[in-house]
């Protein structure tokens, strides 16, 4: 049982977190299992929960970027056409952590560093991005964001939306957008899969998805609209940090 004083602050910090993410195109996946195993939930309950809050989070996302006019169909299927067979492909394939975990944790630091340094160019940058991604560059990243999700388990958007500013794709408002679908197809096929192991859901899971709801649909406003382009990449830096740093350093 947990006390009222830990309860404010879980679904705070899950609020929290859902805005922060939200507003650069994430769904959060690897904040809520961070602060439900902070908590002292255990697997059966962080796994399927944290899915369905990523769902949640990513839809609320995907919604606010489409009504501020930055999702096309152009801008995200050439991502998502090999992501979703390679995350599956990714997924299959058990590497044991001390191999996987330094390499992607090296890799999101790398990330982090070209966000903090493209941050301050950044609407320059966004000033001469195209309005659709390269074709076949953005087959071969949704490939390999694709099977890089599979194997650790992690959302893909918080390694697609890295590449796509960092080679300048399309602007940077557009990366958070395809980011957020990105999460939203491999969180739903990913709780699909897990499915049927599940018993039940956990059972307080719906004050959770309240949690996030309401912290998602702040991020996903400011994100979509309000917050400069700059501001998006250094949160979107700090997150890369901090995801980073746990791979690297935290349980395996």
């Amino acid at each position: 049982m947990h006390s009222a004083v830990e309860l404010v602050w879980l679904h705070g910090a899950l609020a929290i977190t859902a805005a922060l993410y939200a507003s650069v195109g994430q769904a959060g996946g690897t904040g809520y299992i961070a602060i439900l195993g902070l908590a002292g939930f255990g697997p059966e309950v962080v796994k399927p929960a944290a899915l369905a809050l990523n769902i949640l989070v990513a839809s609320i996302g995907s919604i606010h970027f489409f009504r501020a006019g930055l999702l096309t169909w152009r801008t995200c299927y050439p991502f998502a056409v090999l992501g979703a067979p390679f995350s599956w492909l990714g997924g299959a394939i058990n590497l044991p952590a001390a191999i996987y975990q330094p390499v992607v944790g090296a890799l999101l630091l790398l990330a982090a560093g070209q966000m903090i340094r493209s941050a301050r160019w950044a609407a320059e940058k966004d000033e001469v991005a195209p309005s659709q991604p390269p074709f076949v560059f953005a087959l071969i990243a949704g490939a390999g964001v694709g099977l890089v999700s599979g194997l650790t388990g992690i959302g893909g958007g918080i390694y697609l939306a890295p590449i796509i500013m960092s080679f300048n794709w399309i602007e940077t408002r557009q990366a958070a957008a395809v980011s957020t679908v990105f999460n939203l197809l491999n969180s739903s096929a990913a709780l699909a899969g897990a499915w049927t192991t599940l018993e039940d859901l956990p059972a307080p899971l719906p004050g959770w998805l309240l949690a996030v709801a309401i912290g998602g649909l702040a991020g996903a406003f400011l994100g979509a609209g309000r917050l400069p382009p700059a501001q998006l990449r250094y949160i979107l830096a700090s997150l890369l940090l901090v995801a980073g740093l746990r791979m690297l350093f935290g349980p395996g």
